[in-house]
């Protein structure tokens, strides 16, 4: 039974007409009609004086059933949260604007829901209010497509394959041991510099972030963040507090400090080491909540972390209380993947999918796929083009990362300036939204303007994908990593990878600071066996 009909129904067993109700609510009786027809839902305080009324709970009129979709459709079974075990950081009421962005990406009709679910946020923080966020979400869940909305973007492995595009590119076959090395090094150096880069401005937004880089003769960014490019007048300018990232500038480190943007890919090592190319998906979570603490994990992650400890499986703790879903991180998780399966873009990317669906669905899977399939291409293939085409090879070509890419390469085709480029991604992202400054899409296109635009030069790359702005750190990792693997080790500069001799910090056990060439000894003893006979 939906809301219009409960509000009816309860309506009409305590005799009220329409035009009474509406005089009690101090509404227009259209209103009453509209809410009795779904047409559109009344607003909080409404549904709020509606139960006490009719003397029913919230959760029954708002029909307290699971709102959680399965790895493909809409609802799945699932035991409800348990709250004694989630801290301050279970957000999902306070974030239920990004919830309602996230569902009117994804194609559902809740234009009407809108108003209500802007007011979420400002409720107090309680029991009820958690569950009020749950039971709206489970409505708008119920909703039908748009009928304008073109994309079609499956969560199950074998519907994303069927819905691939071949990319046409032929890739180098029987690669040397020694190539790779480089290659992988390569790439890790890259991705472990582009994250230095943007890490003590992640979280600038794009315009306090150009004043930032002019103020210390960076604009545009070409080298690290120094300690010394400060002092307290410029301090005082910023609302980015830049003394928390201090450890993380060029001129201060001796190592790669512990990011999880390296974190994930030291993660990913050890669970090849100890379980193997064919993990699965619980052996991910398992290691998550056994190798490092709840508060190393955030947005996506620290979701299906939560879901899980509270007993939800593999895909039920990506969608259960996840408005992050197609946020970006996955997207930073999938680096290791490619480093093994040099050559095979379509093995990388299925592991990627393994990884991914813990925490994400749809075009946050994807993001993952498309970057580990890149890295896989990269080691086999020196044109930047055809190795952003072997990851879109990869992913569903019905989904909006195949669209928005495809339209930004093909910009580049069509001669388009980056400048150009970064306008048409500024227009259609904000980087003062959360949801726009975070999310798979926004981010994965300055990565591959970053590639397309730095021309295979490292340094152009890397400055590109971080002086963009949105999330710096991820953005200069990835891109670096991409092209890392492209050009080798000997295609990096000094100026980025010197300040690495010590090695990469980590939380993981075991690999609490692992150097550069124990990392690529690692890698090496985890490719295929085509590779070891």
């Amino acid at each position: 039974m939906g809301l219009g009909e409960k509000i009816a129904k309860a309506r009409r067993k305590t005799g009220l007409s329409q035009e009474q109700l509406a005089d009690f609510l101090q509404v227009s009786r259209q209103a009453v009609q509209k809410w009795e027809s779904d047409m559109s839902v009344p607003q909080l305080d409404k549904l709020i004086t509606l139960s006490r009324r009719f003397n029913i709970s919230l959760d029954s009129l708002l029909d307290n059933e699971p709102n959680v979709r399965n790895a493909d459709e809409r609802v799945a079974e699932n035991r409800p949260c348990n709250y004694t075990v989630i801290d301050y950081r279970d957000t999902y009421s306070e974030d239920f604007v990004v919830e309602y962005q996230q569902l009117w990406d994804e194609g559902f009709d809740i234009g009407k829901y809108k108003k209500m679910a802007l007011e979420v946020p400002g409720l107090p923080e309680t029991k009820e209010s958690k569950a009020i966020a749950e039971n709206l979400a489970s409505l708008m869940m119920k909703e039908s497509m748009r009928k304008d909305y073109k994309f079609y973007e499956p969560c199950n492995l074998e519907e994303i394959k069927c819905c691939r595009k071949q990319s046409g590119v032929a890739l180098a076959k029987g690669i040397s041991k020694t190539s790779i090395r480089k290659k992988i090094k390569g790439a890790w150096l890259g991705r472990v510099a582009g994250c230095l880069l943007g890490k003590p401005i992640e979280g600038m937004k794009k315009d306090e972030l150009n004043f930032f880089l002019k103020e210390t003769n960076n604009y545009p960014i070409h080298r690290y963040v120094k300690k010394s490019d400060l002092n307290e007048e410029l301090y005082g300018k910023l609302k980015h507090n830049l003394r928390e990232r201090e450890f993380a500038m060029g001129d201060m480190v001796d190592g790669m400090p512990i990011d999880d943007d390296t974190t994930y890919t030291i993660l990913a090592a050890k669970l090849i080491k100890e379980k193997g190319r064919g993990f699965s998906s619980d052996d991910i979570l398992k290691a998550w909540t056994s190798w490092q603490t709840k508060d190393k994990y955030y947005t996506a992650e620290l979701r299906a972390y939560i879901n899980y400890i509270n007993g939800y499986e593999s895909p039920n703790t990506a969608v259960y209380k996840n408005p992050y879903r197609e946020w970006i991180g996955a997207q930073i998780r999938g680096d290791y993947f490619g480093y093994i399966n040099p050559g095979d873009p379509e093995a990388a990317a299925e592991m990627a999918y393994r990884d991914a669906s813990v925490s994400h669905i749809k075009n946050g899977i994807y993001g993952e796929m498309f970057v580990s399939a890149m890295l896989a291409a990269a080691a086999a293939c020196n044109d930047v083009r055809n190795v952003i085409m072997c990851g879109l090879a990869e992913i569903p070509s019905t989904s909006r990362l195949y669209d928005s890419v495809m339209e930004l390469v093909g910009m580049y085709d069509s001669g388009k300036s980056v400048e150009e480029c970064k306008k048409w991604i500024y227009k259609q992202y904000d980087d003062n939204n959360l949801h726009h400054w975070c999310h798979t899409i926004s981010n994965a296109l300055i990565v591959v303007m970053s590639l397309l635009y730095g021309k295979k030069d490292f340094s152009s790359t890397i400055c590109l994908a971080v002086g963009c702005g949105f999330d710096t750190d991820c953005n200069g990792a990835t891109a670096g990593s991409i092209l890392g693997m492209i050009l080798g080790d000997d295609g990096i500069p000094d100026k980025w990878t010197s300040c690495f001799k010590k090695g990469v910090e980590t939380g993981i056990s075991g690999y609490e600071l692992i150097t550069i060439d124990d990392f690529c000894d690692l890698a090496m003893s985890h490719l295929s066996s085509d590779f070891n006979n």
